[in-house]
C-alpha cells in the first residue's frame, strides 16, 4: 500500500527450462528494527519523518474534550512506561507474505492522555495525526480499552526514523494503516472519521483476520530424507491462535502442529515433523484457527478493500535416498 509495494506469495520459478526454488526463511521471533517491514502511504513520508526537530515538536490533544492538553517530548520521556510485545501487519500482505514482523514497543498508553483531557459524552472516534499528512482513527472505545500505545522507543531502543520517531500508535490486532507514525496530533471527534484509504474506500475497522504461512521448507526447495520437519508463523490479531494445521498432501489430509509460548498480541511459531513416504514432490498447505474459533479464510481474495485472504501452499521436492 502506498510507496512500499506488496510482494505476491514467493514461487519457485522456471528459467530458460530450470526450476529455481526459493530458499527458506529464517525468521526471528522478534524482528530487528531494520529488518521490520515498511509501508508509507507516499514517498514523501519519510522524508518528513526524518526533518522533524524534537526540540520544535509538540502534540495537541483536542477536539471534543473537557481539558484539552498539550505535550512536548519531555514530557513522552516523564510518563511511566508500557511495554508491549505487537506484530504488525500490512493490509497488504498476500498469503505467505513479508509485510508482518513483531516487535517490543514501549510507551504509554493512550487512553492515559484521554482520561487526562476528558472526553465528552458524544465523542466517537479518535483521529491519529502524522507529521507527512497522513491521518486515520480509531473508536474513542477501543482508543480507551489500555492496550493503545503511544510508542517512544522498539525493542529497547528510540523509534528509528522510518519508524515514525518521535511517537507512533501501536494498535494490537489492527492493520498497519491505523498504526500512525510521526503523531503530531490527537483529535477526539463526534463523527465516523474516515481516514486517508477510508476515503478510498478501504476497511475502516482494521481488524486483523487468521492468517498462517510456512517458512520452512521454501517453495521447490529440495529435501533429503524421509524425516522432515516443516515450521512457520501464525497470527490472528484480536482472534489469537489456538490451533494451526499442516497437509502434506494438497489439504487432502491435516496434522496438528507444535505451537510455541507466545504473548497474546504476537505471531506463533508452530513446527510439524512428518514423514516422505517416497521420493516425489509434495504440495504443504497451512491453515489456522483463534482462540474465539474464527478459522482463517481458504478462499483467495486481493487486499482491497478488506485485506487478503487464502492458505499459504508450497511444493517441497523430497528425496529420500
Amino acid at each position: 500500500m502506498g510507496a512500499g509495494v506488496a510482494r505476491p506469495a514467493e514461487a519457485g520459478v522456471f528459467f530458460w527450462g530450470r526450476l529455481f526454488s526459493v530458499p527458506p526463511r529464517d525468521t526471528p521471533f522478534i524482528t530487528p528494527n531494520d529488518q521490520f517491514y515498511r509501508v508509507n502511504y507516499s514517498d514523501h513520508s519519510l522524508e518528513v519523518g526524518e526533518s522533524l526537530r524534537i526540540d520544535q515538536w509538540v502534540m495537541p490533544i483536542d477536539g471534543a474534550l473537557d481539558r484539552p492538553i498539550r505535550i512536548r517530548y519531555a514530557d513522552v520521556l516523564e510518563q511511566r512506561v508500557s511495554e508491549r510485545m505487537v506484530t504488525l501487519q500490512c493490509v497488504d500482505n498476500e498469503p505467505g507474505g513479508s509485510l508482518m514482523s513483531n516487535a517490543v514497543w514501549s510507551g504509554f498508553p493512550l487512553s492515559r492522555l484521554l482520561e487526562q483531557a476528558g472526553p465528552s459524552e458524544t465523542a466517537r472516534d479518535v483521529v491519529l495525526r502524522g507529521a507527512d499528512g497522513y491521518h486515520d482513527s480509531i473508536t474513542l472505545e477501543r482508543a480507551m480499552r489500555g492496550d493503545v500505545l503511544l510508542a517512544h522507543s522498539m525493542n529497547g531502543a528510540a523509534l528509528p526514523r522510518d519508524h515514525g520517531y518521535p511517537l507512533r500508535a501501536i494498535v494490537p490486532g489492527i492493520f498497519g494503516i491505523k498504526n500512525v507514525k510521526w503523531l503530531t496530533g490527537i483529535e477526539v471527534v463526534e463523527s465516523d472519521h474516515k481516514g486517508y484509504w477510508q476515503e478510498r474506500g478501504w476497511t475502516d475497522d482494521g481488524v486483523i483476520p487468521v492468517t498462517s504461512r510456512i517458512d520452512h521448507p521454501g517453495h521447490y526447495q529440495l529435501l533429503r530424507g524421509r524425516q522432515q520437519t516443516a515450521r512457520g508463523l501464525a497470527f490472528g490479531g484480536v482472534h489469537g491462535i489456538q490451533r494451526v494445521e499442516l497437509s502434506v498432501d494438497a489439504g487432502t489430509t491435516w496434522r496438528d502442529a507444535t505451537l510455541a509460548p507466545s504473548p497474546p498480541d504476537a505471531w506463533v511459531p508452530w513446527t510439524v515433523e512428518w514423514e516422505a513416504p517416497a521420493p516425489g514432490a509434495y504440495t504443504l498447505v497451512v491453515r489456522a484457527q483463534g482462540r474465539d474459533g474464527v478459522r482463517q479464510v481458504a478462499t483467495a481474495a486481493r487486499a482491497y478493500p478488506s485485506g487478503t485472504s487464502g492458505l499459504h501452499t508450497i511444493v517441497a521436492l523430497v528425496r529420500t535416498v
